[in-house]
């Protein structure tokens, strides 16, 4: 990472911070939002004090604090869980003799929010708005259609190999999946039939999407323009992004009745309750199924 002398905190933080990257294997920029968590709780709560010497009550100030600010639950339960994992370092390192955040966690009092989605008919406008001619057309069209087709991270895609592409299988193979959890994911007959042509011109190695000009690795901004692009030719008047393709791969899966357990596989989730937020996009899901039981049927 990249930091000045002036950006550099107490030595027990930067201790845990080498830690979360050398030995937790923490992405960079996760570690740099995890500093810049840290550096919040040190400017808002009692000037000078260690933030492993505080009590309690000073972090549930602090949090009410950025709740009253505009602080959303999710922000919250970050902050909480980067200064909760620093003051368990501190506590095994023998900076102090306890973690009082160990076992605390937010009750959260708003609803999840789910993630918005496209409509069918939405998806089914931008993969034909992905039909397009030109030198990187069928490069655009595919990142298109992985993002949908496969529900990819940003960053899984941007990672892809030539040589993750299983052609025994017809499977995608993700290796540097969200929390190194590495997933196989089936791809679709008709994308991967497009997949290969795409595969004869490219080569046998190297990076699966390249940029134009200079050859390198396709990064998360020009994802984001390629989806982008594909929106805006499909006539979407919001703002849809590589996200909203993931999410609509799950939400049109769990429309059809795919198992939650299986979407949550697809998608590397640590768990289907990762997954749960998807049910609020379909609130009528519940209801039917009540209605099939043979209640009726009763004598």
């Amino acid at each position: 990472m990249n930091e000045t002398k002036g950006d550099r905190m107490d030595p027990v933080i930067e201790g845990y911070l080498s830690y979360l990257l050398k030995v937790g294997r923490k992405k960079p920029r996760t570690v740099i939002d995890v500093r810049c968590t840290l550096r919040r709780a040190l400017s808002r709560l009692r000037g000078g004090v260690p933030l492993w010497h505080l009590r309690l009550e000073d972090y549930l100030h602090w949090l009410e604090e950025e709740r009253r600010s505009g602080a959303t639950e999710t922000s919250l339960a970050k902050y909480l869980s980067h200064v909760r994992g620093l003051l368990e370092y501190a506590w095994r390192s023998g900076h102090s003799q306890r973690n009082v955040l160990d076992g605390f966690t937010l009750k959260h009092a708003l609803p999840r929010i789910a993630p918005r989605s496209l409509a069918l008919e939405e998806a089914e406008n931008l993969v034909e708005g992905t039909a397009v001619r030109g030198p990187a057309a069928r490069r655009d069209r595919l990142v298109v259609l992985l993002l949908y087709g496969c529900g990819l991270r940003t960053d899984e895609l941007c990672s892809l190999n030539v040589a993750h592409i299983n052609r025994e299988r017809h499977e995608l193979e993700v290796v540097r999946g969200k929390g190194d959890r590495p997933r196989s994911i089936p791809i679709p007959e008709a994308l991967y039939t497009e997949l290969l042509a795409y595969l004869l011109e490219l080569g046998k190695r190297g990076p699966l999407f390249r940029t134009s000009a200079k050859g390198c690795r396709l990064r998360a901004k020009d994802v984001c323009g390629i989806v982008k692009e594909a929106a805006g030719r499909a006539g979407l008047r919001w703002d849809v992004t590589p996200r909203t393709l993931r999410h609509s791969f799950a939400t049109h899966l769990m429309d059809r009745g795919v198992d939650l357990a299986v979407i949550s596989s697809l998608m590397g989730h640590r768990s289907p309750q990762e997954t749960g937020v998807y049910l609020h996009v379909l609130p009528q899901r519940t209801e039917a199924a009540v209605r099939n039981l043979p209640i009726g049927d009763l004598p």
